[in-house]
Parts: structure tokens; C-alpha cells; sequence
């Protein structure tokens, strides 16, 4: 049949009533070619009542009944049972069919209509003709629709996922080999093409958002596959050319390494040229995410060495020809593939793609031999030129592209094939674990189908060989932030996967064999002896061949890692290689970083690496100390060298068991190094780092402590020597800590002291209270500490700074020096007669009161210094005030005599002081007028009964006062309202 029809009924739920719906679907050549349905489903994929119809029909074909196409049913009536059909049918549904069937009965009966010039009619259920056009049912619009509501997204609500799947969706269609795998890709692009954003990124020159840009280049690589199909017909192949290449001429056509401002001729990107070749961003041609596509249109399957290869596991050289040289074999008589490394990958893609996975494997081992022989072959010129350049110190680059972050994937795609020819189908692959996520996959050694007879390979093994060339081939680091971050993406993705293998001996073998080949490797390897200065690194790669090789091979883990730790482009002075050789794709301009946008990732990924060896060699003390020399020699950061002391240190001081001292001291050697690094610069953290190496070096013990004391001045400022790290070392906690005996304490002691009376003559601004504190319970040492003080108050200390050392002076029970320190602190201090909130009067008040309490003498002293030193009215006022209230003299100083009265204002030295309060007042008063609104009448009326007060003090006060006040009158008789305001108040 090519016509199936029947109903359907989805049962009743909870919510929702029985529902019966009518399908019809069309199929021809085992493909459904349309399909209807009553639900009006919108989806790209079949609604559940066409895939229930279906499968009706694939199990139970003997309970659908099968009729002959309609047209010979009808043959077989007679005139009257014709009339008779067609007036039945037309009543069954005369409201939709009357109006179609009056038009067919009037035009019929016209003998010029169109429909009476075709012999025959139409037969819906007969099928298509052998010549038609038959596809998969595809719902164009829904297509469109669907990837144009996902984009609109940009990339939220899971729009990203949608899109992959959709992707997805192409790939699967193309490994069926459905016609309409192409079809939907075009769909998807016109849409991608039509993105109104692409537009606003373009003139923004803007890059595209990451997540958007990684549906970009799978849509680049899809197209890549299409256009590589083995089968496909000329006319297929020419018409997406065409297409592709109107896409790609759009002005707002994506550009492969991701960003539009690279084809803006700028300024800045001239700059980042050197001299050393002229082909820049101008002349360079303009490669969009198309430009693969439309160069695989070119590629052809026609070779017949490469048919050979593909259709034959045997494909052997006869023996005869295996002595001389040949570019279609090895050695051992296996083909080669000697096209170019991705290009080649992208033709293993497209036969897995297109369903070829036999086909894929072959061509795929091919591959792999010719780059094992490109390997030799280098490693070969590499032994005659090793001197030359181990003397030179640097390489060129022989890689004109990565293939790790290369657009075509070349390393993920083989890897791919050949894991997918290794893999445990069980049926618990399915089954998903507690975590959510699912199971790595399980593979198994599956050995290489070949014609020579000693092979013990296995695809498993290839797989995991082709991952280490591939990560670890020598290349530059490509321009741009996207293609940047691409390498690093793509080397995790890679990793990942390597991951999921579980390295058995055969695999252990293959590891280690590579892992040889890399460290002896020339200019091809990333992990060579001398590398290009802006050649990608190794770190991330490193760290997974570390960690893999550990267990079998320490001393090739460690030589590997250690060998990875180099980071050339950040050595200002390394050679930059030869700038004239053609392979240069970058500027060398030594002593100046290129742009390295992923630089901040790199440089934590080589600390990351750092970090692993170190747990690694714990309890070690030789490694320790060759990797603790690496991370002096390579890491140049001082936050990451302070991260990784901080890593060593959790590591040697595990909980629930003891510290381990080899890790303990590298992790002290660290923090010594980043205290160094920091000393002279700016950093935010260093209170963090000052604080934190002095708790590692408590868990070192007393010598780390003491030496650190002793050296202070290479790690400290002054006042992170006083304040943070000898406070710390003579804190309880500290000797609690480390349960010291006796001389262990004193020699702790002794050290502080010592650094605190060098960091008070360094800087006793900052240092002086720190170190008397320090230097409390030694008395010559506090002696010294204190005539430091003396010596620097008179030029570089503050007032505050000696009214802070004074008051400690008093509270430790030295009221004359704390007397002698607030005098020198008052010589410092300039009061304004408006500095009424000032904050030293608080100090000023302290020092008047300990000198009043001293005795009549000291206040005597101080007074003349008060008067130099403060004009404000009311701070003088208040001293006054306080002076008078009890007799002087009562802190009672052994061997002096007080009488125990009060001092009058009259006689010195509270004379003086009331003079110098009364003319403040004066001053202040004439200050005030100047410039007084009369919303502040009120407060200086309250300010002139304060005054008054004042004068009051005085024997002729009252009088003194009110010549004040007539003085007043006369001179700013011009402000009526106020001056009224004086008479009502004071006469």
C-alpha cells in the first residue's frame, strides 16, 4: 500500500478525557513521504499518534486490512452503483465536499475545461511513480519556526541544548542516509543567517557571545560533512556551493577565528604585526565559518589509492616494492594518506557521518601511520640539528596550524572513531548512576583489521596514541581571544574523553612509548627540549600525563612535568627563533607580550600543574626540591606562587593525622618567595600573605620563626615586622602552639625585641608603639625603645602619633613621660578659633588634666604651650573651667608636697590662660560677624552669655565685658535685628 489511514485513541488521564484522533500517512519505498494528523501537532518530529499508526502497521501488518488502490474499486462499478457511490459520499459529508463537488461536476460537463485535456484522474492511494522524487516527510515551516523561536533566545531557557539536538538531528539523518539531512541543514542556516543580531554584532564590532559562536562552528563543521558525502551527485554538490558561497559573501557572515574586527584594517591590529612578514590582516583573505565548506566542495573521492584504502582492511604493498622508497606505503607495506592532517580528518568525519563507520576506521588508521612516519622522519632531522639548536635555545615552528582548537577537530574526530569501533554496547550503558549523571563509557581492545600478520594493535590503542601526537604537537598560539579560547577548549574536551579510558597494560605501554616520543621530539613537539617563545603550552596536557603516568613510571611523570612547567612567552629576555623563517604566522617582537588574551588561564593552569607534582611529592625531599626550583624558575605571578604555598601547606598539615615537614618547608620557601615578590610593590593581599606565613611558619617550628625575625627586613615593612608578625610570635597562642620550654621563649623574645627596636629606628612613625609594647618586659630594651621616641619626636612624628605613645606612657604607669610626650605632641598641634569638633581635642583635654594632676609646676608648663597652640574659645574656656574645679597636684607623685588648694585665675598660671580664653572670645566674636546669616542669630547670641561667663572669671570682668558689648554696638550698628537682639539680652 502507499496509503495508510486509521484512528487512533490516546486513553484518559487525570486531567484530560479520552481523545480519538484520524491519521493519514503517505509512504513510498519504505519512507513516509507526508503525514496527517487530527491532534495538529507543530514539531519538526512525528506526533505520538503517526509513530503509533506506524508501528501499528510494522507489527500487526495482518490486522490492517488491504484495499486496491480507490481508482480500481471504481473501475470495477457499473454505471448506477457510480451514481450511487458519489451521491453517498457527497451526503456523508455534504457540508464540506458540496461546494468541491459541484465545481468538478460543472467543469466535467465543459468540454474545453483543463481538467477534461488530462486523460485519467488522480489516485491519491496508488503510490507515486517509479521516476518521482521520494523523501522522508520533512515539516519545512516547522523547521524554520522552531530555530528561529530558539535563537531569538540567544542561547537562554536551554535554547542552546534545542539547537544542538536539532543539530543532531542533521547528523543522524546523514549516518541514515536521508536526503533530507541537507535539506533541514539549510533550513537551520537561513534562519542563523537571518539572526537580527548578527547585524548589531557586526557594527558594534563586537565579537558573537561564546555560546552562540560554538553553534556557529558546529553549523561550519556540518556543512563540511554534507558537502564531503562520497555519494552525493554533482548537482546536489553544486548547488550548496552556490549556496555557500552567497552565504558566506553576506557581509554578516560570521568569520571563522570569531571576530569581526580582524577584517577593519585598524590601527591596532597593524601594530600587533612585526615587520617580519607584510601578509597581515589586510592582505589576508576574508575566511568565514564557510570557507571550509566551500573548500571541501573541491575535494573529490575518485583517488584510487584512497578507494583502495577505504574499501579493503587488506590493503597491502606487494613485498617486492616494501625496500625502496615509497610515499603510498610504509615500511611494513601499510597504505598512507599523505593529505593534508585536517582536511584528511574531515573525510574520516564524513564517512562516519554519512554512515560509512568500516570505511571511516580504514582511512582513519591510514592516517595514523602517515603521521607515526612524519614523526620518525622529524625526530630523525631533529638528532642532525640538535646542536645547532640547543645552542640557539629556540626552535621555529614546523605546525602552520594546531589541530587541537582547529575548527575541523581533526584529533577529536579520529579519536572518536576509532573509541566508537571500541565500544561495550551492555545494557547497563544506559542505566543512569545515583550522581545523576551517566556512566563513563566502557571500552574493550578490539584488535586493527589488517593485512600484515604480526599486528597486536587495537583500535583502542590508536585512539589513545593519536590523542598524545595530536596534544602534543608544537604549535603557535593563534591570534585572537575566540581561536585562543577555542585551544583551551578543545584541549579539555580532548582530556575529558582520555579520561574515560582505563589504562590497562597495552594502553600503559602506549603511554609511555608516546610520552618518550615527545620528550626527545625536535620542533614537532610541544614537550620538546627548545621551543618556539609563543608556542602553546603544555600545562593542561602535562597534568593529565602526570597523573597518568605516576603509577607505572614516576621518574617519566616527573621528568614530563617538570620538562611542562616552561612558559617561554612570558621569559622577556628568551630568544624569540628565527623571525625571516616563512612558518612565522606572529609577531616576535621580544621583551613584549603578543596578545595573549587566555594568558591569566594559562598561567593558572601551569600553577595547577605545580600544584599536582607537589601533592605528588610529598614526603620526597628531592623531588620536592627539583619542583619547588621549577616554580621559582617559571612562575612569575606572585598570587599564584602564593595559591600554590597555600596548597602545599593544607596538603603537609592534613587533619587527623601528622604534618608532613618536606611539603611544610616548601610551602614556607614559597610564601618567603611571594613576601620577597611584594615587599616593594602594591598588593591587597599582603596583610593576608604577611599573616598567613607567619602560621606557617609556627607549624615549621621555632627556627622558621626565629629566622624569619631575623631576616624581617627582606620580607616585611617595618610595621608588618612590629604589628603583624612579632605580635603573633609573642602571643600566647603562639607559645601554647609550640608548648616551648624556657630558653625557647626567651630566644623568641630576644629576636622580637631586637626587630622591634630596628623597625622604631626605620620608621618610628609607624613603629614606636608597637615596639615599646614588644619591648615592655625588658627593661634596657623598653628604655631604648623610649629615647627612640624622645629623638624622633621633634621632627618626624605627628601629634597624634605622641599623644597615642603618651597616653600608653600613662597607662603603663610613666605619668612624667607620658607628661613629657604630650608637651612634645602640643608643640605639633595648631587649633583654629572654628576647629571646635577637631578630633585632637580630646588629647588636648587629656594632656591639660595629667598635668594639672602632676602639679602646679607641670601645668605651669603646659599652659604657654596650650595658649601657642589653641585659638578656639571654647576648648580654652573648657580647660579653664576644669583647672578650677579641684586643687592640682592629687596624683599623688612620691616625695612631693601639695597644699591641696585651689588655684585662682588671678595669679599664674591660670592667669595667662584666662587672658588668652578672653581674647579668643574677642577674636572669635569679630570672626563670626563677618559673615553671619540671621537664621544663626540665635546660636551667637547662646555663644556671647558663654563669653560672658568668661569675662566673668576676670576681677574687673563685668566691666571688661560690657566695653565689649558697647564695642559691638558701634561697629556693626548696621545689623539692626541682631543688635537688638545684644541689647535685649545683655542691656
Amino acid at each position: 500500500g502507499f496509503h495508510l489511514s486509521g484512528t487512533v485513541t490516546e486513553p484518559a488521564t487525570a486531567t484530560e478525557p479520552e481523545m480519538t484522533y484520524k491519521v493519514a500517512i503517505s509512504f513510498d519505498r519504505c519512507k513516509i513521504t507526508s503525514v496527517t494528523c487530527g491532534c495538529g501537532n507543530k514539531d519538526i518530529f512525528y506526533c505520538a499518534h503517526v509513530v503509533a499508526l506506524s508501528l501499528y502497521r510494522i507489527r500487526k501488518p495482518d490486522q490492517v486490512k488491504l484495499r486496491l488502490p480507490i481508482s480500481e474499486t471504481l473501475f470495477q462499478m457499473n454505471r448506477d452503483q457510480l451514481q450511487k457511490f458519489v451521491q453517498y459520499l457527497i451526503t456523508a459529508h455534504h457540508t464540506e465536499v458540496l461546494p468541491t463537488a459541484q465545481k468538478l461536476a460543472d467543469e466535467i460537463l465543459s468540454s474545453n475545461s483543463e481538467i477534461n485535456q488530462v486523460h485519467g484522474a488522480p489516485d491519491p492511494t496508488a503510490g507515486a511513480s517509479i521516476d518521482d522524487e521520494n523523501c522522508w516527510h520533512l515539516d519545512e515551516e516547522q523547521v524554520r519556526e522552531q530555530v528561529k523561536l530558539f535563537l531569538s533566545q540567544g542561547g537562554y531557557y536551554g535554547s542552546g541544548k534545542q539547537l544542538n539536538s536539532m543539530f543532531a538531528k542533521v547528523r543522524e539523518m546523514l549516518r541514515m542516509r536521508d536526503s533530507n539531512g541537507a535539506r533541514m541543514l539549510t533550513l537551520i542556516t537561513e534562519q542563523f543567517m537571518a539572526d537580527p543580531r548578527l547585524s548589531l554584532w557586526r557594527q558594534q564590532g563586537t565579537g558573537i557571545t561564546e555560546k552562540c559562536r560554538q553553534l556557529w562552528d558546529e553549523l561550519g563543521a556540518l556543512w563540511v560533512c554534507v558537502v564531503l558525502n562520497p555519494h552525493c551527485k554533482l548537482e546536489e554538490k553544486s548547488c550548496w556551493l552556490r549556496q555557500l558561497r552567497n552565504w558566506g559573501e553576506m557581509d554578516v557572515c560570521p568569520l571563522e577565528d570569531g571576530n569581526y574586527g580582524n577584517e577593519l584594517p585598524n590601527i591596532t591590529n597593524a601594530l600587533t604585526q612585526s615587520s617580519g612578514h607584510s601578509q597581515d590582516s589586510l592582505a589576508r583573505p576574508r575566511r568565514t565559518v564557510f570557507t571550509r565548506a566551500i573548500e571541501g566542495c573541491d575535494l573529490h573521492w575518485q583517488d584510487s589509492h584512497l578507494q583502495r584504502i577505504i574499501s579493503s582492511d587488506f590493503y597491502m604493498s606487494p613485498s617486492y616494492q616494501r625496500e625502496g622508497e615509497s610515499l603510498l606505503f610504509n615500511s611494513q607495506g601499510q597504505p598512507l594518506w599523505l593529505e593534508h592532517v585536517p582536511t584528511a580528518c574531515a573525510r574520516v568525519d564524513a564517512l562516519r557521518s554519512h554512515g560509512y563507520p568500516r570505511e571511516a576506521l580504514r582511512l582513519t588508521v591510514a592516517i595514523i601511520n602517515t603521521l607515526r612516519l612524519q614523526q620518525q622522519r622529524q625526530l630523525e632531522i631533529y638528532k642532525h640539528q640538535k646542536k645547532e639548536l640547543l645552542q640557539r635555545g629556540a626552535t621555529t615552528i614546523t605546525n602552520l596550524e594546531g589541530w587541537v582548537g582547529h575548527p575541523l577537530n581533526p584529533i577529536g574526530c579520529l579519536f572518536l572513531t576509532l573509541t566508537e569501533a571500541c565500544r561495550l554496547e551492555e545494557e547497563s550503558c544506559l542505566e543512569i548512576s545515583d550522581a545523576g549523571d551517566s556512566k563513563p563509557p566502557a571500552y574493550q581492545h578490539v584488535p586493527v583489521a589488517t593485512g600484515s600478520q604480526d599486528s597486536d594493535e587495537s583500535y583502542l590503542s590508536l585512539a589513545l596514541e593519536v590523542a598524545l601526537m595530536g596534544m602534543g604537537q608544537q604549535r603557535v598560539m593563534p591570534e585572537g581571544l575566540y581561536a585562543q579560547d577555542k585551544v583551551c577548549r578543545n584541549e579539555e574536551q580532548i582530556i575529558a574523553r582520555l579520561q574515560d579510558l582505563e589504562l590497562d597494560p597495552v594502553l600503559v605501554q602506549t603511554l609511555r612509548k608516546q610520552c618518550v616520543l615527545l620528550l626527545e621530539g625536535g620542533p614537532f613537539s610541544g614537550l620538546g627540549e627548545v621551543i618556539h617563545r609563543e608556542s602553546v603550552p603544555m600545562h593542561t596536557f602535562a597534568k593529565y600525563l602526570f597523573s597518568a603516568l605516576l603509577p607505572h613510571d614516576a621518574d617519566l611523570a616527573y621528568k614530563l612535568a617538570l620538562r611542562a612547567m616552561r612558559l617561554p612567552v612570558l621569559e622577556t629576555t628568551a630568544p624569540s627563533g628565527d623571525v625571516t623563517h616563512p612558518h612565522h604566522l606572529v609577531s616576535v617582537v621580544p621583551s613584549r607580550y603578543p596578545r595573549w588574551f587566555t594568558l591569566g588561564h594559562l598561567e593558572s593552569q601551569q600553577c595547577e600543574l605545580a600544584s599536582t607534582m607537589l601533592t605528588a611529592a610529598k614526603g620526597d625531599m628531592l623531588r620536592l626540591r627539583t619542583v619547588l626550583e621549577a616554580i621559582q624558575k617559571n612562575i612569575h605571578s606572585s598570587s599564584l606562587i602564593f595559591k600554590l604555598a597555600q596548597d602545599a601547606f593544607k596538603i603537609a598539615t592534613p587533619a587527623d593525622s601528622n604534618s608532613d615537614t618536606t611539603l611544610l618547608n616548601v610551602a614556607l620557601e614559597l610564601g618567603l618567595q611571594v613576601m620577597r615578590m611584594t615587599l616593594s610593590t602594591l598588593n591587597w593581599r599582603r596583610r593576608e600573605m604577611v599573616r598567613w606565613l607567619v602560621t606557617c611558619a609556627t607549624e615549621v617550628g621555632v627556627r622558621a620563626l626565629v629566622s624569619i625575625l631575623q631576616s624581617w627586613y627582606s620580607l616585611f615593612t617595618p610595621t608588618e615586622a612590629t604589628s603583624i608578625v612579632a605580635a603573633t610570635v609573642m602571643s600566647h597562642n603562639t607559645i601554647l602552639r609550640l608548648s616551648l620550654d624556657y630558653p625557647q621563649r626567651e630566644e623568641l623574645a630576644s629576636c622580637a625585641r631586637t626587630l622591634a627596636l630596628q623597625c622604631a629606628m626605620k620608621d618610628p612613625q609607624n613603629c614606636a608603639l608597637s615596639a615599646l609594647t614588644l619591648c615592655e618586659k625588658d627593661h634596657i630594651a623598653f628604655e631604648t625603645a623610649y629615647q627612640i621616641v624622645i629623638d624622633a619626636a621633634s621632627t618626624g612624628m605627628t601629634y597624634t602619633q605622641l599623644f597615642t605613645i603618651a597616653r600608653y606612657m600613662e597607662h603603663r604607669g610613666y605619668p612624667l613621660r607620658a607628661f613629657k610626650l604630650a608637651s612634645l605632641a602640643m608643640t605639633h598641634l595648631n587649633l583654629a578659633y572654628n576647629q571646635d569638633t577637631h578630633p585632637a581635642i580630646n588629647d588636648v583635654l587629656w594632656a591639660c588634666a595629667l598635668s594639672h594632676s602632676l602639679g602646679k609646676n607641670e601645668l605651669a608648663a603646659i599652659i604657654p604651650l596650650v595658649v601657642k597652640s589653641v585659638h578656639c574659645a571654647t576648648v580654652l574656656s573648657d580647660i579653664l573651667r576644669r583647672c578650677t574645679m579641684t586643687a592640682p597636684g592629687l596624683a599623688g607623685i612620691p616625695g612631693r608636697r601639695n597644699s591641696g588648694k585651689l588655684m585662682s585665675t588671678d595669679k599664674a598660671p591660670l592667669r595667662q590662660l584666662l587672658d588668652a580664653t578672653i581674647s579668643a572670645y574677642i577674636n572669635t566674636t569679630h570672626s563670626r560677624l563677618t559673615h553671619i546669616s540671621p537664621r544663626h542669630y540665635g546660636e551667637f547670641i547662646e555663644f556671647l552669655s558663654k563669653a560672658r561667663e568668661t569675662f566673668l572669671l576676670a576681677q574687673d570682668g563685668h566691666i571688661q565685658f560690657a566695653q565689649f558689648i558697647d564695642n559691638l554696638k558701634q561697629i556693626y550698628k548696621g545689623k539692626k535685628k541682631l543688635m537688638l537682639l545684644v541689647r535685649e539680652r545683655f542691656g
